[in-house]
Formats: C-alpha cells, structure tokens, sequence
C-alpha cells in the first residue's frame, strides 16, 4: 500500500508517484527512504528511515533542509549536479549506514529532486569490499607519502661541512641567494657538493614548501628530453597513455628544478627551455594548449660553460638567462682544513660491527688525506673512507690503512708529512709526480693522462702550464 504524500515542496506529483513506486516494489529490499525537492527540502520520509534515526513521534522533517534533520546527507549535492551517488556510506552519530542517492529528473532533463534509499544499517554485509577499499587507500597513501618525501629537499645548509673561510664565504652567500627568487647556477667540479647546495637554497627560500624536482641532464636520452620536461598529452604519439603525463616543469610547479650537469643539454632542446624561462609557460608533446607554470631553476655543471658557448654546443642567450645569480663551489683541495671534519661526518654513516663504538681516524691518517688532490672531491673522500673501513682490523683507521685505500696515483710509495715546510709545497709536489707519473703510463697522452688522473682536459692543461711540464 503506497504511502500518501504530502504536498510539501516544489517536485512534481507525477515524479513523487513514479519514485514510490519504485519505493513501494523495492521496499522489502530497503531499510528505508528519504525524498528532497529541487531546493533539498524534505518532502517525505519513510517510517522506517524515521525510526532508525530515532525521531520523536511529534517532530514533523517535511519542509525543512534537509541537513537539518540529516547533516551529513548528500542529496543537496545530487540535486544540484543531477548526479547520482549509487552506493555511498553516511555516519550518523556512531552508525554507519549504506545508501543510494538518486536525482529526479523531468521530461526535459531538469532536476526537481532527489529520493536516497539506505540499503542496510550495518555495513558488515559489504566487510569483504570495504577491506579491500581500505588497503588500495593505505597503499596509495604511502605511495603519495614516498612521492612526498622524494619531492621535498634531503639537505640543509648545516650538510655542506666544512671551517674553513672559503666555507663560511659560500654558505653566508648561499642565504643570501635563497632570499632571492631568480634562477641560480652552481659552478664547481665533480663531487663538490653542488646538488647538496641547490637542496639547501629551496629549503632556505620562500618556495620550501612546494615541491624539490631534481633532473640529470647527463642521465636522460636525448630523445626523451621533451617529454620529461613538457609531459605528453593524451594519444600524443603511437603507444602513448590515453591519461595526460606531467613532465618536470609542472611537477615542480610552485616549488624547484633542479638540472644537474646542464652543461649536457643538447641544443635541440635549449632554445625550447629557453622560451619556457622566457614566457612561464609549457606546452606538452603533442598539444597545442599552453600552461602557466611558476618554477625556480637552479642549475648546476662541472663543465666550463664559456669554453661550450665559444664551441656552440651551449647557446649564450640560455647561460645569460640561468646565470644571473652564480655560485662557485670550491674543490677539496682549496679547503683542505675541512677534511678532518668531512671525516668525522662521512664516518658516521659508514657501517661498523655491532662491537664498536664508532670509527678513529687518527691525526698522521688525516694528514695523509690532505696531502691527496682529490680530483673526485667529497664523494671520491667518501670511497676512499669506505674502503679504508672495509680493510681496518678494528675501529682505528691509522694512516696505514688509509695508504692501502688511497688511489694508486699516490699510494705507490706514502710518504709522511716533513716536520717542516709548508703544506702547500708538499701537495703540489705530490701532484707534479703525479701528472708525470700518468704522462709515463699513457706515453705522453695528455687526454689519457688527463682520465686517468680524474680531471677535466681544461684542468690537466692548466696544471701542466702550472708547473712548467709543456702545456
């Protein structure tokens, strides 16, 4: 037996008459049922729907909003987008109920209401489901969390270690430059640091809470550049997603790119990344709609980068855009006062049994360090650390076991440090037999010789003008 409507509301009886009858025909299979007109007004309730919210027998619902009597329902939303919401769960007070939503539409599509059933008032009958739900949740909750994590800086300024004045030079003018908000670019060798640096400028500038996007110009194909900085629009190319692909600029967007070795950019895509500097905007592979982005860029390169302008391999209207504010990192052998210290720090995350206390690198051992040109900088003092380590009898690294480590340039045959004399005459000493040393082993091939010391071509030419070896 249908119930009778009250004519409450604005929804048409004819729409009223159709929605009960589908009420009245599904009835044994809901625990209840609620219908709203277009302004989400209550126009009925059900008798059941009544009972399970535990309404007084003299509270009359019809008329009023319905998130008066129900604030969590959804049925405003339905009626305003003519959407249906067909299984959802709403809480009200410590129950959970599954429902359905509906909207009422007119012959001519127009929305004129909304009738939501509840299909059960126990959600035990959908456990099977609902655990499922709730480990595709958790996992996509780490996965955003490890996104998170591998887009935020891993570096602060208190890593980049050091006492010496060269160090206190740099990091005073590395906040200096985070307060800015131009691009930068990071000048030095081969493992001085530089990305460190560019982790430690986000995180001191006004951009430390967007994202920290790093890109190894060196690392990807020339051939894929485009689509890792632009991204991919859908069906872009044969076999390309039917999903959009973000590339780094947007994924960076509001926060920091990174470009490591900048000085390997092919010039086919600098005059591109070139305009995107210009103009803050990208325009993704196989599209011709253009987006805003805010980005930072801080590069960084080993590579003299006048000497790749003066070849034409790297065009001067991208230096002079990404240069504006530069930052030159010094080698470790222009601080050598600070190698004790980096010690002692890369010490601490060098593993060790279980019975020690922690590494000893003894004073004659440091010394032995400082004597070394260290053509890999920090990360080359990092190996030479790890296998002195894995060599050491016991916790003591004495400066025998750091002779074993060294490189075989100048392991050959260790010496101690003169009582006398000055450091400086000892380490370019040192470098002169080594330079001569590898002219010996590569029969005077001084692009060979210049590998096999760890340099650059630019450097080795350099020291051998230095010390008068016929540069």
């Amino acid at each position: 037996m249908a119930e009778k409507i009250q004519p409450i509301g604005t929804t048409p009886p004819a729409l009223v008459n159709a929605a009960m009858g589908v009420f009245e025909l599904l009835r044994e299979y809901f625990e209840g049922a609620i219908m709203v007109d277009a302004q989400a007004r209550i126009t009925w309730i059900d008798a059941r729907y009544r009972k399970l919210l535990g309404m007084p027998d003299d509270f009359e619902p019809l008329g009023r909003p319905v998130e008066d009597t129900l604030p969590n329902s959804m049925l405003r939303k339905v009626v305003e987008t003519g959407r249906p919401i067909l299984l959802d769960i709403m809480r009200i007070a410590e129950r959970q109920l599954v429902v359905c939503r509906i909207p009422l539409k007119d012959d001519q599509g127009v929305v004129q209401g909304a009738i939501g059933f509840v299909f059960y008032d126990n959600v035990d009958y959908l456990e099977p489901i609902m655990k499922k739900v709730e480990t595709l949740q958790k996992q996509l909750s780490r996965a955003q969390a490890a996104l998170d994590r591998q887009r935020r800086t891993k570096y602060s300024l208190s890593n980049f270690v050091g006492v010496s004045d060269k160090v206190a030079e740099l990091k005073s003018q590395i906040r200096r430059f985070a307060l800015r908000d131009g691009p930068a670019l990071l000048l030095g060798e081969t493992g001085t640091g530089k990305e460190l640096l560019a982790h430690a400028i986000h995180q001191a500038s006004d951009r430390a809470d967007g994202p920290f996007v790093a890109v190894n110009m060196a690392a990807i194909p020339e051939a894929l550049l485009e689509s890792e900085f632009f991204g991919v629009a859908p069906g872009a190319y044969t076999g390309a997603e039917k999903k959009p692909r973000k590339g780094k600029f947007e994924l960076a967007h509001g926060g920091t790119l990174f470009l490591d070795e900048i000085g390997d950019m092919p010039l086919s895509i600098q005059a591109k990344f070139l305009r995107v500097l210009q103009e803050g905007e990208i325009e993704a592979l196989g599209s011709n709609a253009l987006k805003k982005v805010d980005v930072r860029i801080i590069a960084a390169t080993s590579q003299d980068l006048e000497a790749l302008m003066a070849a034409r391999t790297f065009r001067a209207d991208l230096y002079y855009r990404i240069a504006v504010l530069t930052i030159a990192v010094p080698p470790l052998r222009e601080r050598a006062e600070d190698i004790e210290v980096i010690c002692e720090r890369l010490l601490e995350d060098i593993p060790r049994a279980g019975d020690m206390r922690g590494w000893i690198i003894e004073p004659d051992a440091v010394r032995l360090l400082q004597r070394y040109d260290w053509p890999g900088n920090v990360r080359e003092l990092r190996n030479v650390l790890e296998r002195a380590a894995a060599m050491a009898p016991d916790e003591v690294l004495d400066v025998g076991v750091i002779a074993r480590a060294m490189p075989k340039l100048v392991n050959a045959a260790p010496r101690s440090i003169p009582e006398t004399g000055h450091l400086a005459e000892t380490l370019a000493r040192a470098e002169r037999e080594a330079i001569l040393d590898a002219l010996r082993k590569t029969e005077g091939q001084k692009t060979e010789a210049a590998r096999l010391l760890g340099v650059s071509r630019s450097q080795f030419y350099e020291k051998l003008r230095r010390y008068d070896l016929g540069g």
